[in-house]
């Protein structure tokens, strides 16, 4: 890893330091509490019952045996979930609660396979589990549709009635479109336009901890113990989908196994509070892991067109993409994301951009790290290598001479202030990566290289923070965000830096909903960006409070005395001639001189700003088994300012891997019963230690102004490029392009036996 500061010289003692992750030694040694971990006096056990069935009206549900099963203390099902009626909207953030109530339980129909119809809940799981095959569920069986393409025909299977597009009942359940010039006019100027159309298919998260919760209900009140990306979140959800009020629930967030925006929504959460409401017992469920592939969300699958227009002189002109992506059973796919970033890294006049939200028999999905701009982004890298290809262009001296800069206006809407796209192609041009030649093909290996850059929207939105000072001068900081990406080492390096005082001294938590203030999701690259800001407020009005006791002490003005190095001193000589006081020595003082030392901050943050990055790939094509190999990657960031490099080293290696495994073995596969047939880490192929190779990154930093610390965004961006990268490394290594991923073994056979022929 190598960082480059162009803009800034990093002289700070902690930001930027690569201190000890406060949450290290709890997770090697197995003592960091996760939600599975959870247990409770009386704790029962609540299992879901499941439709076998991709769709099905759902005639009747008969639970009685179940109830009167041994061991059996309480049963639910849909009635017992308040009913958000079809023909009206209730949004909570950016989700429907029309459809959250019927993804967490089938209501009018079963809408995929592996829906949960009815839960039980009982002494043991395996009582649990035999309760629910004694339910009765009278289906009636409907045909189903399960790929975009399909859902998108005037034939095709309708899941949702009241769902219209252009006044007929349809799976497009809505669109998006972004529009900037004329794109007539700019192919009108275009000497060479090249068109392309692309699919993937749905990848899961892959985060190791299943979803798992522990809830308690006592005098009314609930207690939800859960892994998830917002415990406000929980909190909100649950009490819309069981009608307690907000205040009656409290939900505490767990250690958290991995998430990458599939724990920002809930599904067992509001069944267990339901059961343990109904049996007055704490119930705990966890998911298998064949139930997180069947019935939580993957990131959404698709099929788009892309098309862009160049003079001859390499200047892009005009560039049109329409991105159809599958949402599941309930509408919600990331069409933004796809729509909105996959234009977004390059200074194009005239961008038509649309996209079109699908339902189709799957289950609904959920957000996957930097939510669809890898399928945008998938498409027009592909494209843009294409053209350089047919303009006899370097491919990166192609993308730098079209890049965004300050002042660039995207179809999106921004016009963007300063960034660092550029920089991270010039690095990657100058990088030994880059400059040193492949190597020749050898006993019939194929090698390649390839290119791609990438673009994520980064944000910021509401976060709460409470630094607290104790009487021996170390400090507590409370933050309401759950940490999957270093936020509170982040966190406590911010504190300290700005106290002056050494980071072993800062203590980091995170709140639960009853002791800290409303704080948004984990998500969308947000919480350094915002809970800086909010925990920087709140550490500079202690500052200020710490500068008001000293003055006490000295009985001079608080004007008159400068917080330096971790101390209050004298402004001047004009202020007295005392010692410094150092925290530690005015914390002992505290009771005499005001009583405790802390501020917190609440704040809606503004001004974050995207994240762009470039991505180099070689690859090893085995023509005869059709096994690729990603034998180098490089990655090259702008991250406006890093706080905590070895965090930021692997939000950037995390994104790539996942990257590899999208475009060359992962995939949802679904048998003609639209049943998923891989459901399982044995035949779903997640990229292992032996098929990545070390993931390198190139960290710059050109810091965002309008954040304290310069922070941008960091953990979406990695995962846009390596798409395009990747692809563009095999078609560099074996002359002939795939236009659908991932690129699996049996598909690079199939092509180079079409070539055969």
């Amino acid at each position: 890893m190598s960082t480059k500061t162009p803009e800034t010289a990093n002289d700070n003692k902690w930001i930027g330091k690569r201190t000890i992750r406060p949450d290290g030694a709890d997770k090697v040694t197995g003592r960091a509490a996760y939600a599975a971990d959870t247990t409770m006096p009386g704790m029962i056990w609540g299992k879901v019952l499941r439709s076998p069935h991709p769709h099905a009206r759902i005639k009747s549900i008969d639970t009685s045996k179940a109830e009167a099963h041994p061991g059996v203390k309480a049963v639910m099902t849909a009635k017992d979930i308040v009913n958000f009626p079809l023909d009206k909207s209730v949004m909570l953030g950016i989700q429907d609660m029309r459809w959250m109530c019927r993804n967490v339980m089938a209501r009018e129909k079963a809408l995929f396979a592996g829906h949960p119809v009815a839960a039980v809940a009982a002494t043991t799981e395996k009582i649990a589990a035999e309760a629910c095959k004694l339910i009765e569920v009278e289906y009636e069986v409907l045909p189903f549709v399960i790929d975009v393409e399909e859902a998108m025909k005037p034939d095709a299977p309708i899941l949702h009635d009241f769902i219209k597009f252009k006044d007929k009942p349809s799976n497009i359940a809505g669109t998006l479109e972004h529009k900037l010039g004329d794109i007539g006019e700019g192919f009108a100027k275009a000497d060479v336009v090249i068109e392309r159309s692309f699919r993937t298919q749905p990848v899961h998260q892959g985060y190791i901890e299943p979803h798992a919760c522990l809830v308690s209900v006592s005098d009314g009140k609930a207690t939800i113990w859960s892994s998830s990306q917002g415990q406000f979140m929980v909190r909100a959800m649950c009490a819309y989908l069981t009608g307690l009020p907000q205040n009656d629930i409290r939900a505490i967030p767990a250690e958290i196994g991995g998430g990458f925006g599939g724990k920002t929504i809930i599904y067992l959460e509001p069944l267990a509070l339901i059961l343990a409401k109904k049996s007055g017992r704490p119930v705990k469920m966890t998911m298998t892991r064949g139930e997180v592939f069947h019935a939580s969300g993957p990131t959404s699958g698709s099929f788009s067109t892309v098309k862009l227009g160049a003079t001859k002189d390499g200047k892009l002109v005009a560039a049109q993409g329409t991105f159809c992506l599958q949402a599941g059973a309930l509408p919600g796919s990331p069409i933004r994301g796809a729509a909105g970033c996959a234009f977004a890294p390059y200074d194009i006049p005239n961008v038509h951009s649309f996209g079109y939200d699908v339902v189709s028999n799957r289950s609904k999905v959920a957000a996957y790290r930097a939510p669809g701009a890898p399928i945008g982004a998938y498409g027009v890298e592909c494209v843009m290598d294409e053209l350089a290809e047919a303009l006899k262009m370097d491919p990166l001296d192609f993308r730098l001479k079209n890049a965004a800069r300050q002042g660039t206006k995207a179809a999106h809407g921004p016009v963007y202030p300063r960034i660092g796209f550029v920089e991270t192609i010039e690095e990657a041009k100058k990088h030994a990566h880059y400059t040193t030649p492949l190597p020749k093909s050898k006993k019939g290996m194929l090698y390649g290289r390839g290119v791609a850059s990438g673009f994520w929207f980064n944000a910021g939105g509401e976060s709460s923070a409470q630094v607290n000072v104790n009487e021996d001068g170390t400090v507590v900081v409370i933050t309401g965000h759950p940490d999957i990406g270093g936020s509170r080492a982040s966190t406590a390096n911010i504190t300290a830096e700005i106290l002056g005082i050494d980071y072993k001294k800062v203590s980091v938590l995170i709140g639960d909903t009853s002791v800290i203030g409303f704080s948004n999701l984990t998500g969308g690259s947000r919480v350094t960006y915002a809970s800086a800001m909010v925990v920087t407020q709140s550490t500079e009005r202690v500052i200020g409070q710490l500068r008001e006791r000293a003055a006490k002490i000295w009985k001079i003005d608080p004007d008159a005395v400068v917080w330096e190095n971790g101390e209050a001193r004298p402004a001047g000589d004009n202020a007295g001639k005392f010692e410094p006081l150092s925290l530690g020595q005015i914390a002992a003082q505290a009771s005499a001189t005001g009583g405790p030392i802390g501020a917190g901050q609440q704040l809606n943050t503004t001004g974050a700003e995207g994240g762009f990055a470039t991505h180099v790939c070689d690859v090893e094509v085995d023509p005869d088994l059709g096994i690729v190999r990603v034998l180098r990657y490089t990655a090259f960031q702008d991250v406006g300012r890093a706080i905590h490099p070895s965090y930021v080293e692997g939000q950037i290696q995390g994104g790539a891997a996942q990257g590899i495994g999208w475009a060359l073995s992962e995939e949802y596969i679904f048998n003609k019963d639209g049943k998923l047939d891989n459901p399982s880490f044995l035949d779903y192929r997640m990229p292992v230690s032996s098929d990545l190779p070390m993931l390198d990154s190139v960290i710059l930093e050109i810091p965002n102004p309008k954040h304290p610390q310069g922070v941008r965004g960091v953990g979406e961006v990695p995962l846009v490029p390596p798409l395009g990268a990747i692809s563009n490394a095999v078609y560099n290594a074996l002359g002939r392009r795939f236009y659908s991923l991932p690129m699996s073994p049996p598909k690079i056979m199939a092509t180079m036996d079409m070539a055969a022929d």
